[in-house]
């Protein structure tokens, strides 16, 4: 009997990815190109070099990482430096480190504290951005803002918050807006764990701290690095901090996204802007890499 060949060559399942495959390639791999295209040109929004840029190689990369420049406030390294520790302040110490330590607090506990706390905390996660900001500033002014009023009836005096302090300012504001993600991901970890491992822990003899350090840490671990990358990305690539102070004031507040918009459409070098993006695909790509190969790890261990 002959056996008939398949009237498609390509495997089924192949095919089923087609359809996902061309939009990713229409609207991320062409406009990834598209962009390191640009970056290696010296294209600008107006002038000659707009209908007619010229191909300048890497020169906008190594004006990006020139050692002089990096110095100088308003230039990609002094961005580059308030994005690491807005990162490390915002997205590592604040949003993750606060929503861990809300979970545990509160991951035993019921009740009206818990649903109220949980609920602002959310809401601030969900509430549009530039209310947010708006309630920021508001909050934040040095002479009509909430926070001086509560200093000033402490005996603290008052600080001009986005003058003096402003990328602490924008960490903190950044902390409240998106710690319930980190709260809601180590709740839910903390909620499928077993109460005997607690139970047993206590019996032992151990204290809270220890029963946190030995047996809660290792058991949500991959839940901490997938929180810890993904918050890394999110915070890495934010533009909310443009709305509480614009980066500035001379550039203290400048991180890499504000550092592209300015040079990219208020200065309109477009060839320096997409060489700023390809930098940022690249830490994207290397911290998504790292987040998929931990996961792998994480899937073998099991």
């Amino acid at each position: 009997m002959v056996q008939r060949r398949p009237i498609l060559s390509l495997p089924i399942g192949l095919l089923f990815l087609l359809p996902a495959l061309f939009f990713v390639a229409i609207f991320l791999v062409f406009p990834s190109l598209w962009v390191l295209w640009i970056s290696l040109t010296n294209q600008t929004l107006t002038g000659e070099t707009a209908l007619r840029p010229q191909f300048v190689g890497l020169a906008n990369f190594r004006y990006l990482f020139n050692p002089e420049n990096w110095a100088v406030r308003g230039y990609f390294g002094n961005a580059l430096r308030n994005s690491v520790l807005f990162v490390i302040g915002s997205g590592l110490i604040g949003q993750a480190g606060v929503g861990l330590a809300i979970a545990w607090a509160f991951h035993r506990r019921r009740g009206l504290l818990r649903e109220v706390l949980y609920t602002m905390v959310i809401l601030a996660w969900i509430i549009p951005d530039v209310v947010v900001a708006f309630m920021w500033v508001a909050y934040l002014d040095r002479d009509q803002g909430t926070l001086n009023a509560l200093l000033s009836g402490l005996g603290l005096g008052q600080v001009d918050w986005l003058i003096e302090r402003p990328l602490l300012s924008v960490i903190i504001f950044n902390t409240w807006r998106g710690t319930a993600f980190s709260m809601l991901l180590f709740s839910s970890a903390l909620a499928m764990l077993p109460p005997s491992y607690l139970e047993a822990a206590a019996v032992a003899g151990a204290r809270p701290y220890q029963a946190f350090r030995d047996i809660i840490l290792p058991s949500i671990r991959s839940h901490v690095v997938t929180d810890l990358i993904l918050i890394t990305l999110w915070t890495f690539n934010t533009f909310t901090p443009y709305l509480i102070t614009g980066g500035g004031p001379t550039f203290r507040s400048e991180v890499v996204s504000i550092y592209t918009f300015r040079v990219a459409f208020q200065h309109f070098e477009f060839g320096r802007g997409a060489a700023v993006a390809v930098v940022m695909m690249l830490i994207n790509l290397t911290l998504a890499l790292a987040y998929l190969s931990t996961l792998r790890r994480e899937a073998r261990d099991r």
